[in-house]
């Protein structure tokens, strides 16, 4: 629970792409890409995720306020 939430931080305040960017550059122990990806939207329905997706299209957009 502790890691969704810092990596739900990371994701606002630094974009997906770059939340991952620093995760791996800052994760001195191996780490297992491929098995975070699959276990990332585990439990969420194809709508939840896509409202997600689209949230942040548009706050990246500029459209949506934080």
């Amino acid at each position: 629970m502790l890691l969704d939430t810092g990596m739900d931080i990371l994701v606002e305040k630094l974009g997906l792409v770059d939340a991952e960017r620093f995760i791996f550059l800052m994760n001195k122990e191996s780490f297992d890409y491929t098995k975070w990806r699959q276990n990332l939207y585990e439990g969420m329905t194809a709508r939840e995720i896509s409202a997600m997706a689209m949230k942040l299209r548009e706050k990246e957009r500029g459209n949506v306020e934080s």
